[in-house]
């Protein structure tokens, strides 16, 4: 299978030594960064003509990947910026030309080949992407220092959740040869593919550094759905949401979440009450404290995204309820640092989620 890779620095101005602490962001380019279309050949064609003008992106997302460098150098890292695109080479101009638009700074994109499969024989790999993005993700690994903490960002389109979390698994060590083939197999990754897995991720097992997997809800896919892949796994409704999770883990500052959560008002449409509810929505799912969505509402209101406070004394009782059984849950949601303590239960998902055996298709979630 014949990989086409394009690498580019932009956005310099990194002046932190070589040794600096490097932070891994990884992207999916489709659904989690544009709105692509390329489930049939028609759609394809359509997708590898598009201009860069043309292209739409998911509101909030080049804000929010603006920032990334900017929070890492402030805190003494380096981040690293990397696209994983099931498009294929021949949009890579466009893509490119869309970043530029966007002023989104990267340090590589890797595409998928998908003329290829338009043969006899073939053609399920047009959606077929789990062997794809392990190869790529285990590629890019080994070009990584070991101990380098990344995080992945996905989609509810196709199986991003469910590759990540394997990917995780495997280079933590906690999914071995043994159980990945049979896993690969049940996927419906192609038998070739499968073998260039099984190689990299020899290699590139020992290190638990999959910090967070943060899945965009495209298709509105309920979150409960994702539960059985653990606390590492967060569904995100928007960009919103996604930034105040990681300012809650100290990678991005409330400033930064305030600005994506001006693109979504300004450009998006969002109303005060919509960017309200979204917070309130991870402290309900325990992604986020009572205590961090306050201080999280506290800038957006000074920024004009959120009306003056005016609680009435009851509410404010309620309040501070909320923040005691919110203490609670710091425990629980700090377990969901740093990846976990066992391997996913690959089975009990594979089984939710029907995955193919027949005919190739492959798991959606």
């Amino acid at each position: 299978m014949r990989m086409v890779r394009r690498r580019r620095r932009r956005g310099g101005g990194e002046t932190l030594p070589s040794g600096a602490r490097v932070l891994v962001y990884r992207w999916d380019l489709d659904k989690t960064y544009l709105r692509s279309e390329f489930g049939t050949i028609r759609e394809l064609l359509r997708t590898a003509f598009e201009r860069a003008e043309d292209k739409v992106d998911v509101p909030g997302v080049a804000e929010l990947i603006r920032a990334l460098k900017p929070a890492a150098e402030r805190r003494g890292c380096r981040a690293l910026i990397h696209f994983v695109s099931a498009s294929p080479p021949q949009i890579g101009k466009a893509i490119r030309a869309k970043l530029d638009l966007d002023r989104v700074p990267y340090d590589g994109i890797v595409f998928k080949n998908q003329l290829q499969h338009l043969r006899p024989g073939k053609l399920h790999n047009l959606r077929q992407h789990a062997g794809f993005k392990l190869i790529e993700l285990l590629r890019g690994r080994l070009d990584l220092p070991r101990e380098a903490p990344e995080f992945l960002f996905g989609d509810d389109w196709e199986s991003d959740s469910l590759i990540y979390s394997l990917y995780a698994d495997v280079v933590a060590g906690r999914v071995g040869p043994g159980r990945l083939g049979p896993i690969l197999r049940r996927i419906g990754v192609d038998p070739v593919q499968s073998e260039e897995v099984l190689g990299l991720a020899a290699r590139a097992a020992g290190a638990d550094v999959v910090e967070r997997i943060f899945i965009n809800l495209e298709r509105r896919t309920p979150p409960a759905d994702f539960r059985l892949f653990g606390r590492r796994v967060v569904p995100t409704f928007n960009y919103l949401q996604t930034a105040a999770v990681l300012a809650a883990d100290g990678h991005l500052d409330a400033e930064d979440v305030v600005r994506v959560g001006g693109v979504l008002c300004g450009e998006a449409g969002y109303t005060a009450r919509q960017i309200d509810n979204s917070l309130g929505d991870l402290v309900r799912r325990a992604h986020l404290t009572s205590a961090k969505a306050a201080a999280l509402r506290q800038k957006l209101r000074a920024a004009g995204l959120l009306p003056p406070a005016a609680e009435p004394p009851w509410r404010r009782v309620v309040g501070a309820l909320k923040r005691i059984r919110a203490r609670g849950r710091e425990k629980t949601e700090a377990s969901g640092r740093g990846g976990s303590d066992a391997a996913v239960d690959y089975d009990a998902i594979l089984d939710r989620l029907r995955p193919a055996t027949h005919g190739g298709r492959e798991a959606r979630s």
